[in-house]
């Protein structure tokens, strides 16, 4: 019987390392591939910053796969990345907004490019080194469940995936904790065993949103107005793209007490100011939905909804208000709700699915 046939995205880390070495012990045919992401005329700022798909990335993804004695490519996604991830994200922040690049990147680069590539050539699978796992409910749906650790689950970051991309994904390292994963690669000795993390977004290393911002988009990015929330000017910001909601350092106000971004309005050129309180929301409205779980929702739907990465994440009530639009009601107020960011819904251990963030309502 012919073995079944994986393509692992392989970032030169720990995490897809082990990925890689985890099927092929599990009897698949694996193949090694690093997508190249990076623009040319970035070659020496990725090599130094060594992100998750940089220069140096492919150095050490070729000596992990001469290791595990597997094929290792380098397939160019230069255009795809730039379209759907860089040019989005500059896009985002002129509107205002604050995007999740990796969540992108993940459903457009990683999954739709990838995937169709490789199945082009014959694949079956293609895996990654995420913390997440993957089931086939009773329903008959794919569906995304959270990883053996709570410290790294990644599945808020995956929550956009098809139906169709999950039924071709394999994410062996899911069911295991970080230590878990380094004291495999440390075991068959695998150089990158103790390599650290990959921190900041990869086409920005130097983590300077804004400049980024102002070095790839012909619109000019002015200086405005800083209001409160009665309309009074009350100082001068640097332009829009400098703030997000919540952010309370680098806006130089003396106001005797700490302020913060409550809204951004592109329209108006205007950032609003508010004191800790006004942070605070009770309700926000999400589109560009995908379900994971359900094919849809009807009616109200309990769930826990996370707002970003790093949010634990609130019991609400969930309602669809149209064909692609929710309304979620959180039980007790949310901090910093984001217009652009994601919001993912649990049900239990399982993403039920998610949309993009458009507002929030006190």
């Amino acid at each position: 019987m012919e073995k079944e046939k994986v393509v692992v995205g392989m970032s030169g880390g720990v995490d897809s390392s082990v990925a890689a070495y985890l099927l092929k012990e599990k009897g698949y045919d694996v193949i090694g591939v690093t997508m190249q992401i990076w623009q040319d005329e970035e070659h020496d700022l990725q090599e130094e910053s060594g992100g998750c798909c940089g220069l140096s990335a492919v150095d050490d993804a070729r000596r992990v796969a001469r290791a595990l004695d597997i094929p290792y490519y380098v397939m160019n996604f230069k255009h795809e990345f730039k379209e759907n991830v860089m040019d989005y994200f500059v896009d985002e922040y002129i509107k205002g907004r604050t995007p999740n690049p990796c969540i992108a990147c993940n459903r457009y680069v990683k999954w739709e490019s990838l995937l169709k590539r490789s199945l082009e050539i014959g694949a079956d699978y293609i895996a990654t080194g995420h913390y997440a796992q993957i089931e086939k409910l009773p329903n008959g749906r794919y569906a995304l469940k959270k990883s053996a650790t709570a410290a790294k689950d990644q599945t808020y970051a995956l929550y956009n995936l098809t139906q169709d991309q999950l039924s071709h994904t394999l994410m062996p390292v899911g069911e295991y904790t970080k230590d878990e994963i380094r004291k495999i690669a440390e075991t068959i000795s695998l150089r990158v065993a103790n390599k650290p993390d990959s921190q900041e977004i990869c086409f920005i290393p130097d983590n300077d949103y804004a400049k980024f911002i102002e070095e790839n988009t012909d619109a000019k990015i002015e200086e405005g107005n800083f209001v409160n929330t009665k309309g009074e000017v009350i100082g001068r910001h640097k332009g829009i793209t400098h703030y997000t909601v919540g952010q309370r350092k680098g806006l130089n106000l003396s106001m005797g007490h700490p302020v913060f971004v409550l809204e951004i309005r592109p329209g108006t050129n205007e950032v609003v100011i508010g004191d800790s309180d006004e942070v605070f929301a009770k309700r926000l409205y999400a589109d560009h939905l995908n379900f994971m779980s359900v094919d849809d929702i009807e009616g109200e739907v309990r769930v826990v909804a996370k707002i970003r990465y790093s949010h634990k994440g609130a019991p609400c009530t969930i309602e669809k208000v149209d064909a692609d639009r929710l309304v979620c009601t959180f039980d007790e107020p949310q901090r910093a709700i984001t217009p652009g960011q994601a919001v993912v819904f649990y049900d239990g251990d399982y993403v039920l699915g998610g949309g993009t963030i458009i507002s929030a309502f006190r």
